[in-house]
């Protein structure tokens, strides 16, 4: 499987202006800048995206893991933050931080505490 994304910058760092648009046409010239990466303005930037990529990764990797002990999950819900140390010129990604706090019916917990066990046992758990 293959996907991808373009970006167009026009000008320098600091003053230009940058467009994100991805394959599947969900983005489109999204527009990004120095201020929306660097300084918290307000829009997208790459850093963003690639929390959301992982958040939506994730949770898709956790429904399949769940659906081999035969459990569909209702709602999976996880917050991906991605810390970019802030070195000119260019950034370099510091850390990942997952949280998905999921809740499920007490009869389950067994089930999923044993096989979290055997799925560590066979191979460490890959987000994406």
């Amino acid at each position: 499987m293959q996907r991808s994304a373009t970006a167009v910058w026009n000008g320098a760092l600091k003053d230009g202006r940058g467009k994100i648009s991805t394959e599947s046409g969900v983005f489109t010239d999204a527009p990004y800048s120095f201020v929306t990466r660097f300084e918290n303005g307000k829009g997208t930037n790459p850093e963003e995206l690639i929390a959301a990529a992982h958040a939506g990764c994730f949770t898709m990797a956790l429904a399949a893991q769940l659906g081999t002990i035969n459990v569909t999950p209702e709602s999976l819900h996880a917050v991906v933050t991605v810390s970019l140390e802030n070195s000119m010129p260019a950034g370099r990604f510091r850390a990942f931080i997952l949280k998905s706090p999921q809740r499920f019916p007490a009869f389950l917990r067994p089930r999923l505490k044993r096989q979290r066990r055997a799925r560590k046992q066979i191979a460490p758990f890959r987000v994406c």
